[in-house]
């Protein structure tokens, strides 16, 4: 749950919250990631598809994600996608890393840039077992 902090004068502002109960850290600058297209694995009401995970791109995945109709490889100039290779990472929808869990090709996470709410679609153990050490950005 996201907590809630004093800056400038007492206005609130929320601090999303990461999956281990501390504060969100950014995904990825380069390619610009998020749902806001901030780096961060951020969500709101508008995000129907849970763009809350943090993980690094890999052949299998982004071949898997293809088949599924979503393919994450292509630029899309118009909507400023750069398209990703192995290696990239990107906030995945919760549900697209969880069916790629299911069949055997999840992209491995980086636990301190991925969202508090993908809890409500995979276990925080399923995580872990695919994640990986520290956020250190390629």
């Amino acid at each position: 749950m996201a907590k809630l902090r004093v800056k400038d004068l007492g206005t609130f502002v929320m601090t999303a919250m990461n999956v281990l109960g501390t504060p969100l850290e950014c995904c990825c600058q380069n390619p610009l990631t998020g749902f806001y297209r901030d780096g961060f694995c951020r969500t709101g009401a508008g995000d129907v598809g849970a763009h809350v995970v943090c993980a690094e791109m890999t052949t299998a995945f982004l071949t898997f994600t293809r088949s599924r109709g979503n393919d994450l490889s292509t630029p899309v100039p118009a909507y400023q996608f750069p398209g990703l290779k192995p290696g990239d990472r990107w906030c995945l929808c919760a549900s697209r890393w969880r069916e790629a869990l299911e069949a055997g090709v999840a992209p491995p996470v980086i636990l301190e840039a991925t969202h508090v709410s993908a809890l409500e679609y995979v276990s925080l153990e399923d995580l872990k077992a695919h994640a990986l050490g520290g956020n250190q950005q390629p």
